[in-house]
């Protein structure tokens, strides 16, 4: 699947089954991890094929745990190990202004305030205290999410985002 694709966002994979009775363990991208359930249909991707389940579920003890439609026994559940859970982009609810998810961020142009290109964001790490921007161009900067602070301006139609960041850091 290309990074960039408009239309499905990845949000988990199946890393196991659980029980006899056809569930699956899933490792979840969401916050709180047992939201992964909530964006049902899930599209399953594996072996270059997607196929869309309707998924139901939640927490079992520090497990996600989710019952896929028509996958009744564990036998056919052991078929979606390894398989990439995506939704579609319109499942997502709507956030307010200043707020991205960060499958919106990942992929974007990121310069500073005197136009100087960093590279485009690879991903986000969660710090506990703000998240942290990956940027990777000529070499790797670890940016900070402080809005209006650090983070000056998040263009989505332009792929863009502005950072008062010194090009030496």
């Amino acid at each position: 699947m290309a990074p960039h694709d408009d239309e499905l966002v990845e949000i988990g994979r199946v890393l196991g089954v659980h029980g006899i009775k056809g569930q699956v363990r899933v490792y979840s991208h969401t916050d709180p991890r047992e939201n992964i359930v909530r964006y049902s249909p899930w599209v399953l991707e594996r072996d270059g094929q997607r196929h869309t389940l309707k998924a139901s579920g939640g927490r079992v003890g520090k497990h996600v745990v989710a019952r896929l439609e028509g996958v009744d026994d564990r036998n056919s559940a052991e078929q979606w190990i390894g398989a990439t859970i995506y939704i579609r982009r319109a499942q997502l609810p709507d956030l307010p202004g200043g707020e991205y998810y960060w499958s919106q961020l990942t992929g974007l142009r990121v310069e500073n305030l005197q136009g100087e290109d960093f590279g485009t964001v690879d991903h986000l790490i969660e710090t506990g205290a703000n998240d942290v921007l990956v940027v990777r161009g000529e070499r790797e900067r670890l940016i900070p999410w402080l809005p209006d602070t650090v983070i000056r301006e998040v263009d989505l139609q332009q792929g863009r985002i502005r950072v008062d960041w010194d090009a030496d850091f």
